[in-house]
């Protein structure tokens, strides 16, 4: 995305702690925690981000960083708005304890089956996010929101959003419940849009790349009007 919009627009990206570069940074992997980078991160490059774009749980940190960042617009790609309580250990740790116990040679050999068939940019992102990640930080993530006790949910920040949200949902696999998806239709308020990509997986912005970087740019293009 980053390429796409060079020409008419800067843009940062940074890894999440836990994650690809970031994997080895200290310190509670709490949402607050994960805001509080992601604000740093926004006042070091700017005095005031135009779009912030999340994916996933870094969706959630976007759409409540926003307000602190006093960002103009938010895009959030299937973003992890509530987690059922009791569901965190089964559904996002345990499948992936295996691999993540594995030393290197044989951890790529195992990210690659587990995405065989995937598009092969989203391969790429899961190489770069996995390869260093180690289970102990999905675990913190985890016992540090005390999520299988029902600590992610950041359903109340979506209500009446202040400023104007794309929330981009998979049709397939997605990380939002249609319980979700219904709270923000009703509650959202008049800035928040929602846009299912029918035949997508969780990470649509890869798979479906030519859609979402139109949504991106169209966004971009009305705000540049007004």
């Amino acid at each position: 995305m980053g390429e796409v919009l060079s020409t008419s627009a800067r843009t940062y990206a940074y890894d999440q702690r836990g994650h690809g570069d970031s994997a080895a940074v200290p310190g509670p992997m709490t949402l607050a925690r994960s805001v509080d980078d992601l604000v740093a991160v926004g006042d070091a490059v700017a005095d005031r981000v135009d779009l912030l774009i999340g994916h996933s749980w870094g969706g959630a940190v976007a759409i409540l960083g926003a307000r602190r960042l006093r960002a103009r617009r938010v895009i959030a790609i299937d973003p992890m708005i509530r987690v059922v309580p009791g569901t965190f250990e089964s559904e996002y740790v345990d499948d992936l304890r295996e691999t993540l116990s594995l030393e290197r040679g044989l951890r790529e050999g195992a990210i690659r089956a587990m995405y065989a068939g995937s598009h092969p940019s989203d391969v790429a992102g899961k190489l770069h996010a996995m390869m260093p990640m180690t289970i102990g930080a999905l675990e913190h993530l985890g016992g540090d929101n005390d999520v299988d006790g029902g600590g992610w949910n950041v359903r109340k920040a979506l209500e009446n959003y202040p400023v104007p949200l794309d929330i981009l949902a998979a049709g397939v696999d997605s990380v939002m419940s249609a319980d979700d998806l219904a709270f923000v239709r009703e509650r959202g308020g008049p800035n928040v849009a929602i846009t299912v990509f029918e035949n997508e997986g969780h990470n649509l912005q890869r798979s479906a790349f030519d859609r979402f970087a139109a949504i991106v740019l169209e966004r971009i293009g009305a705000d540049a009007q007004t």
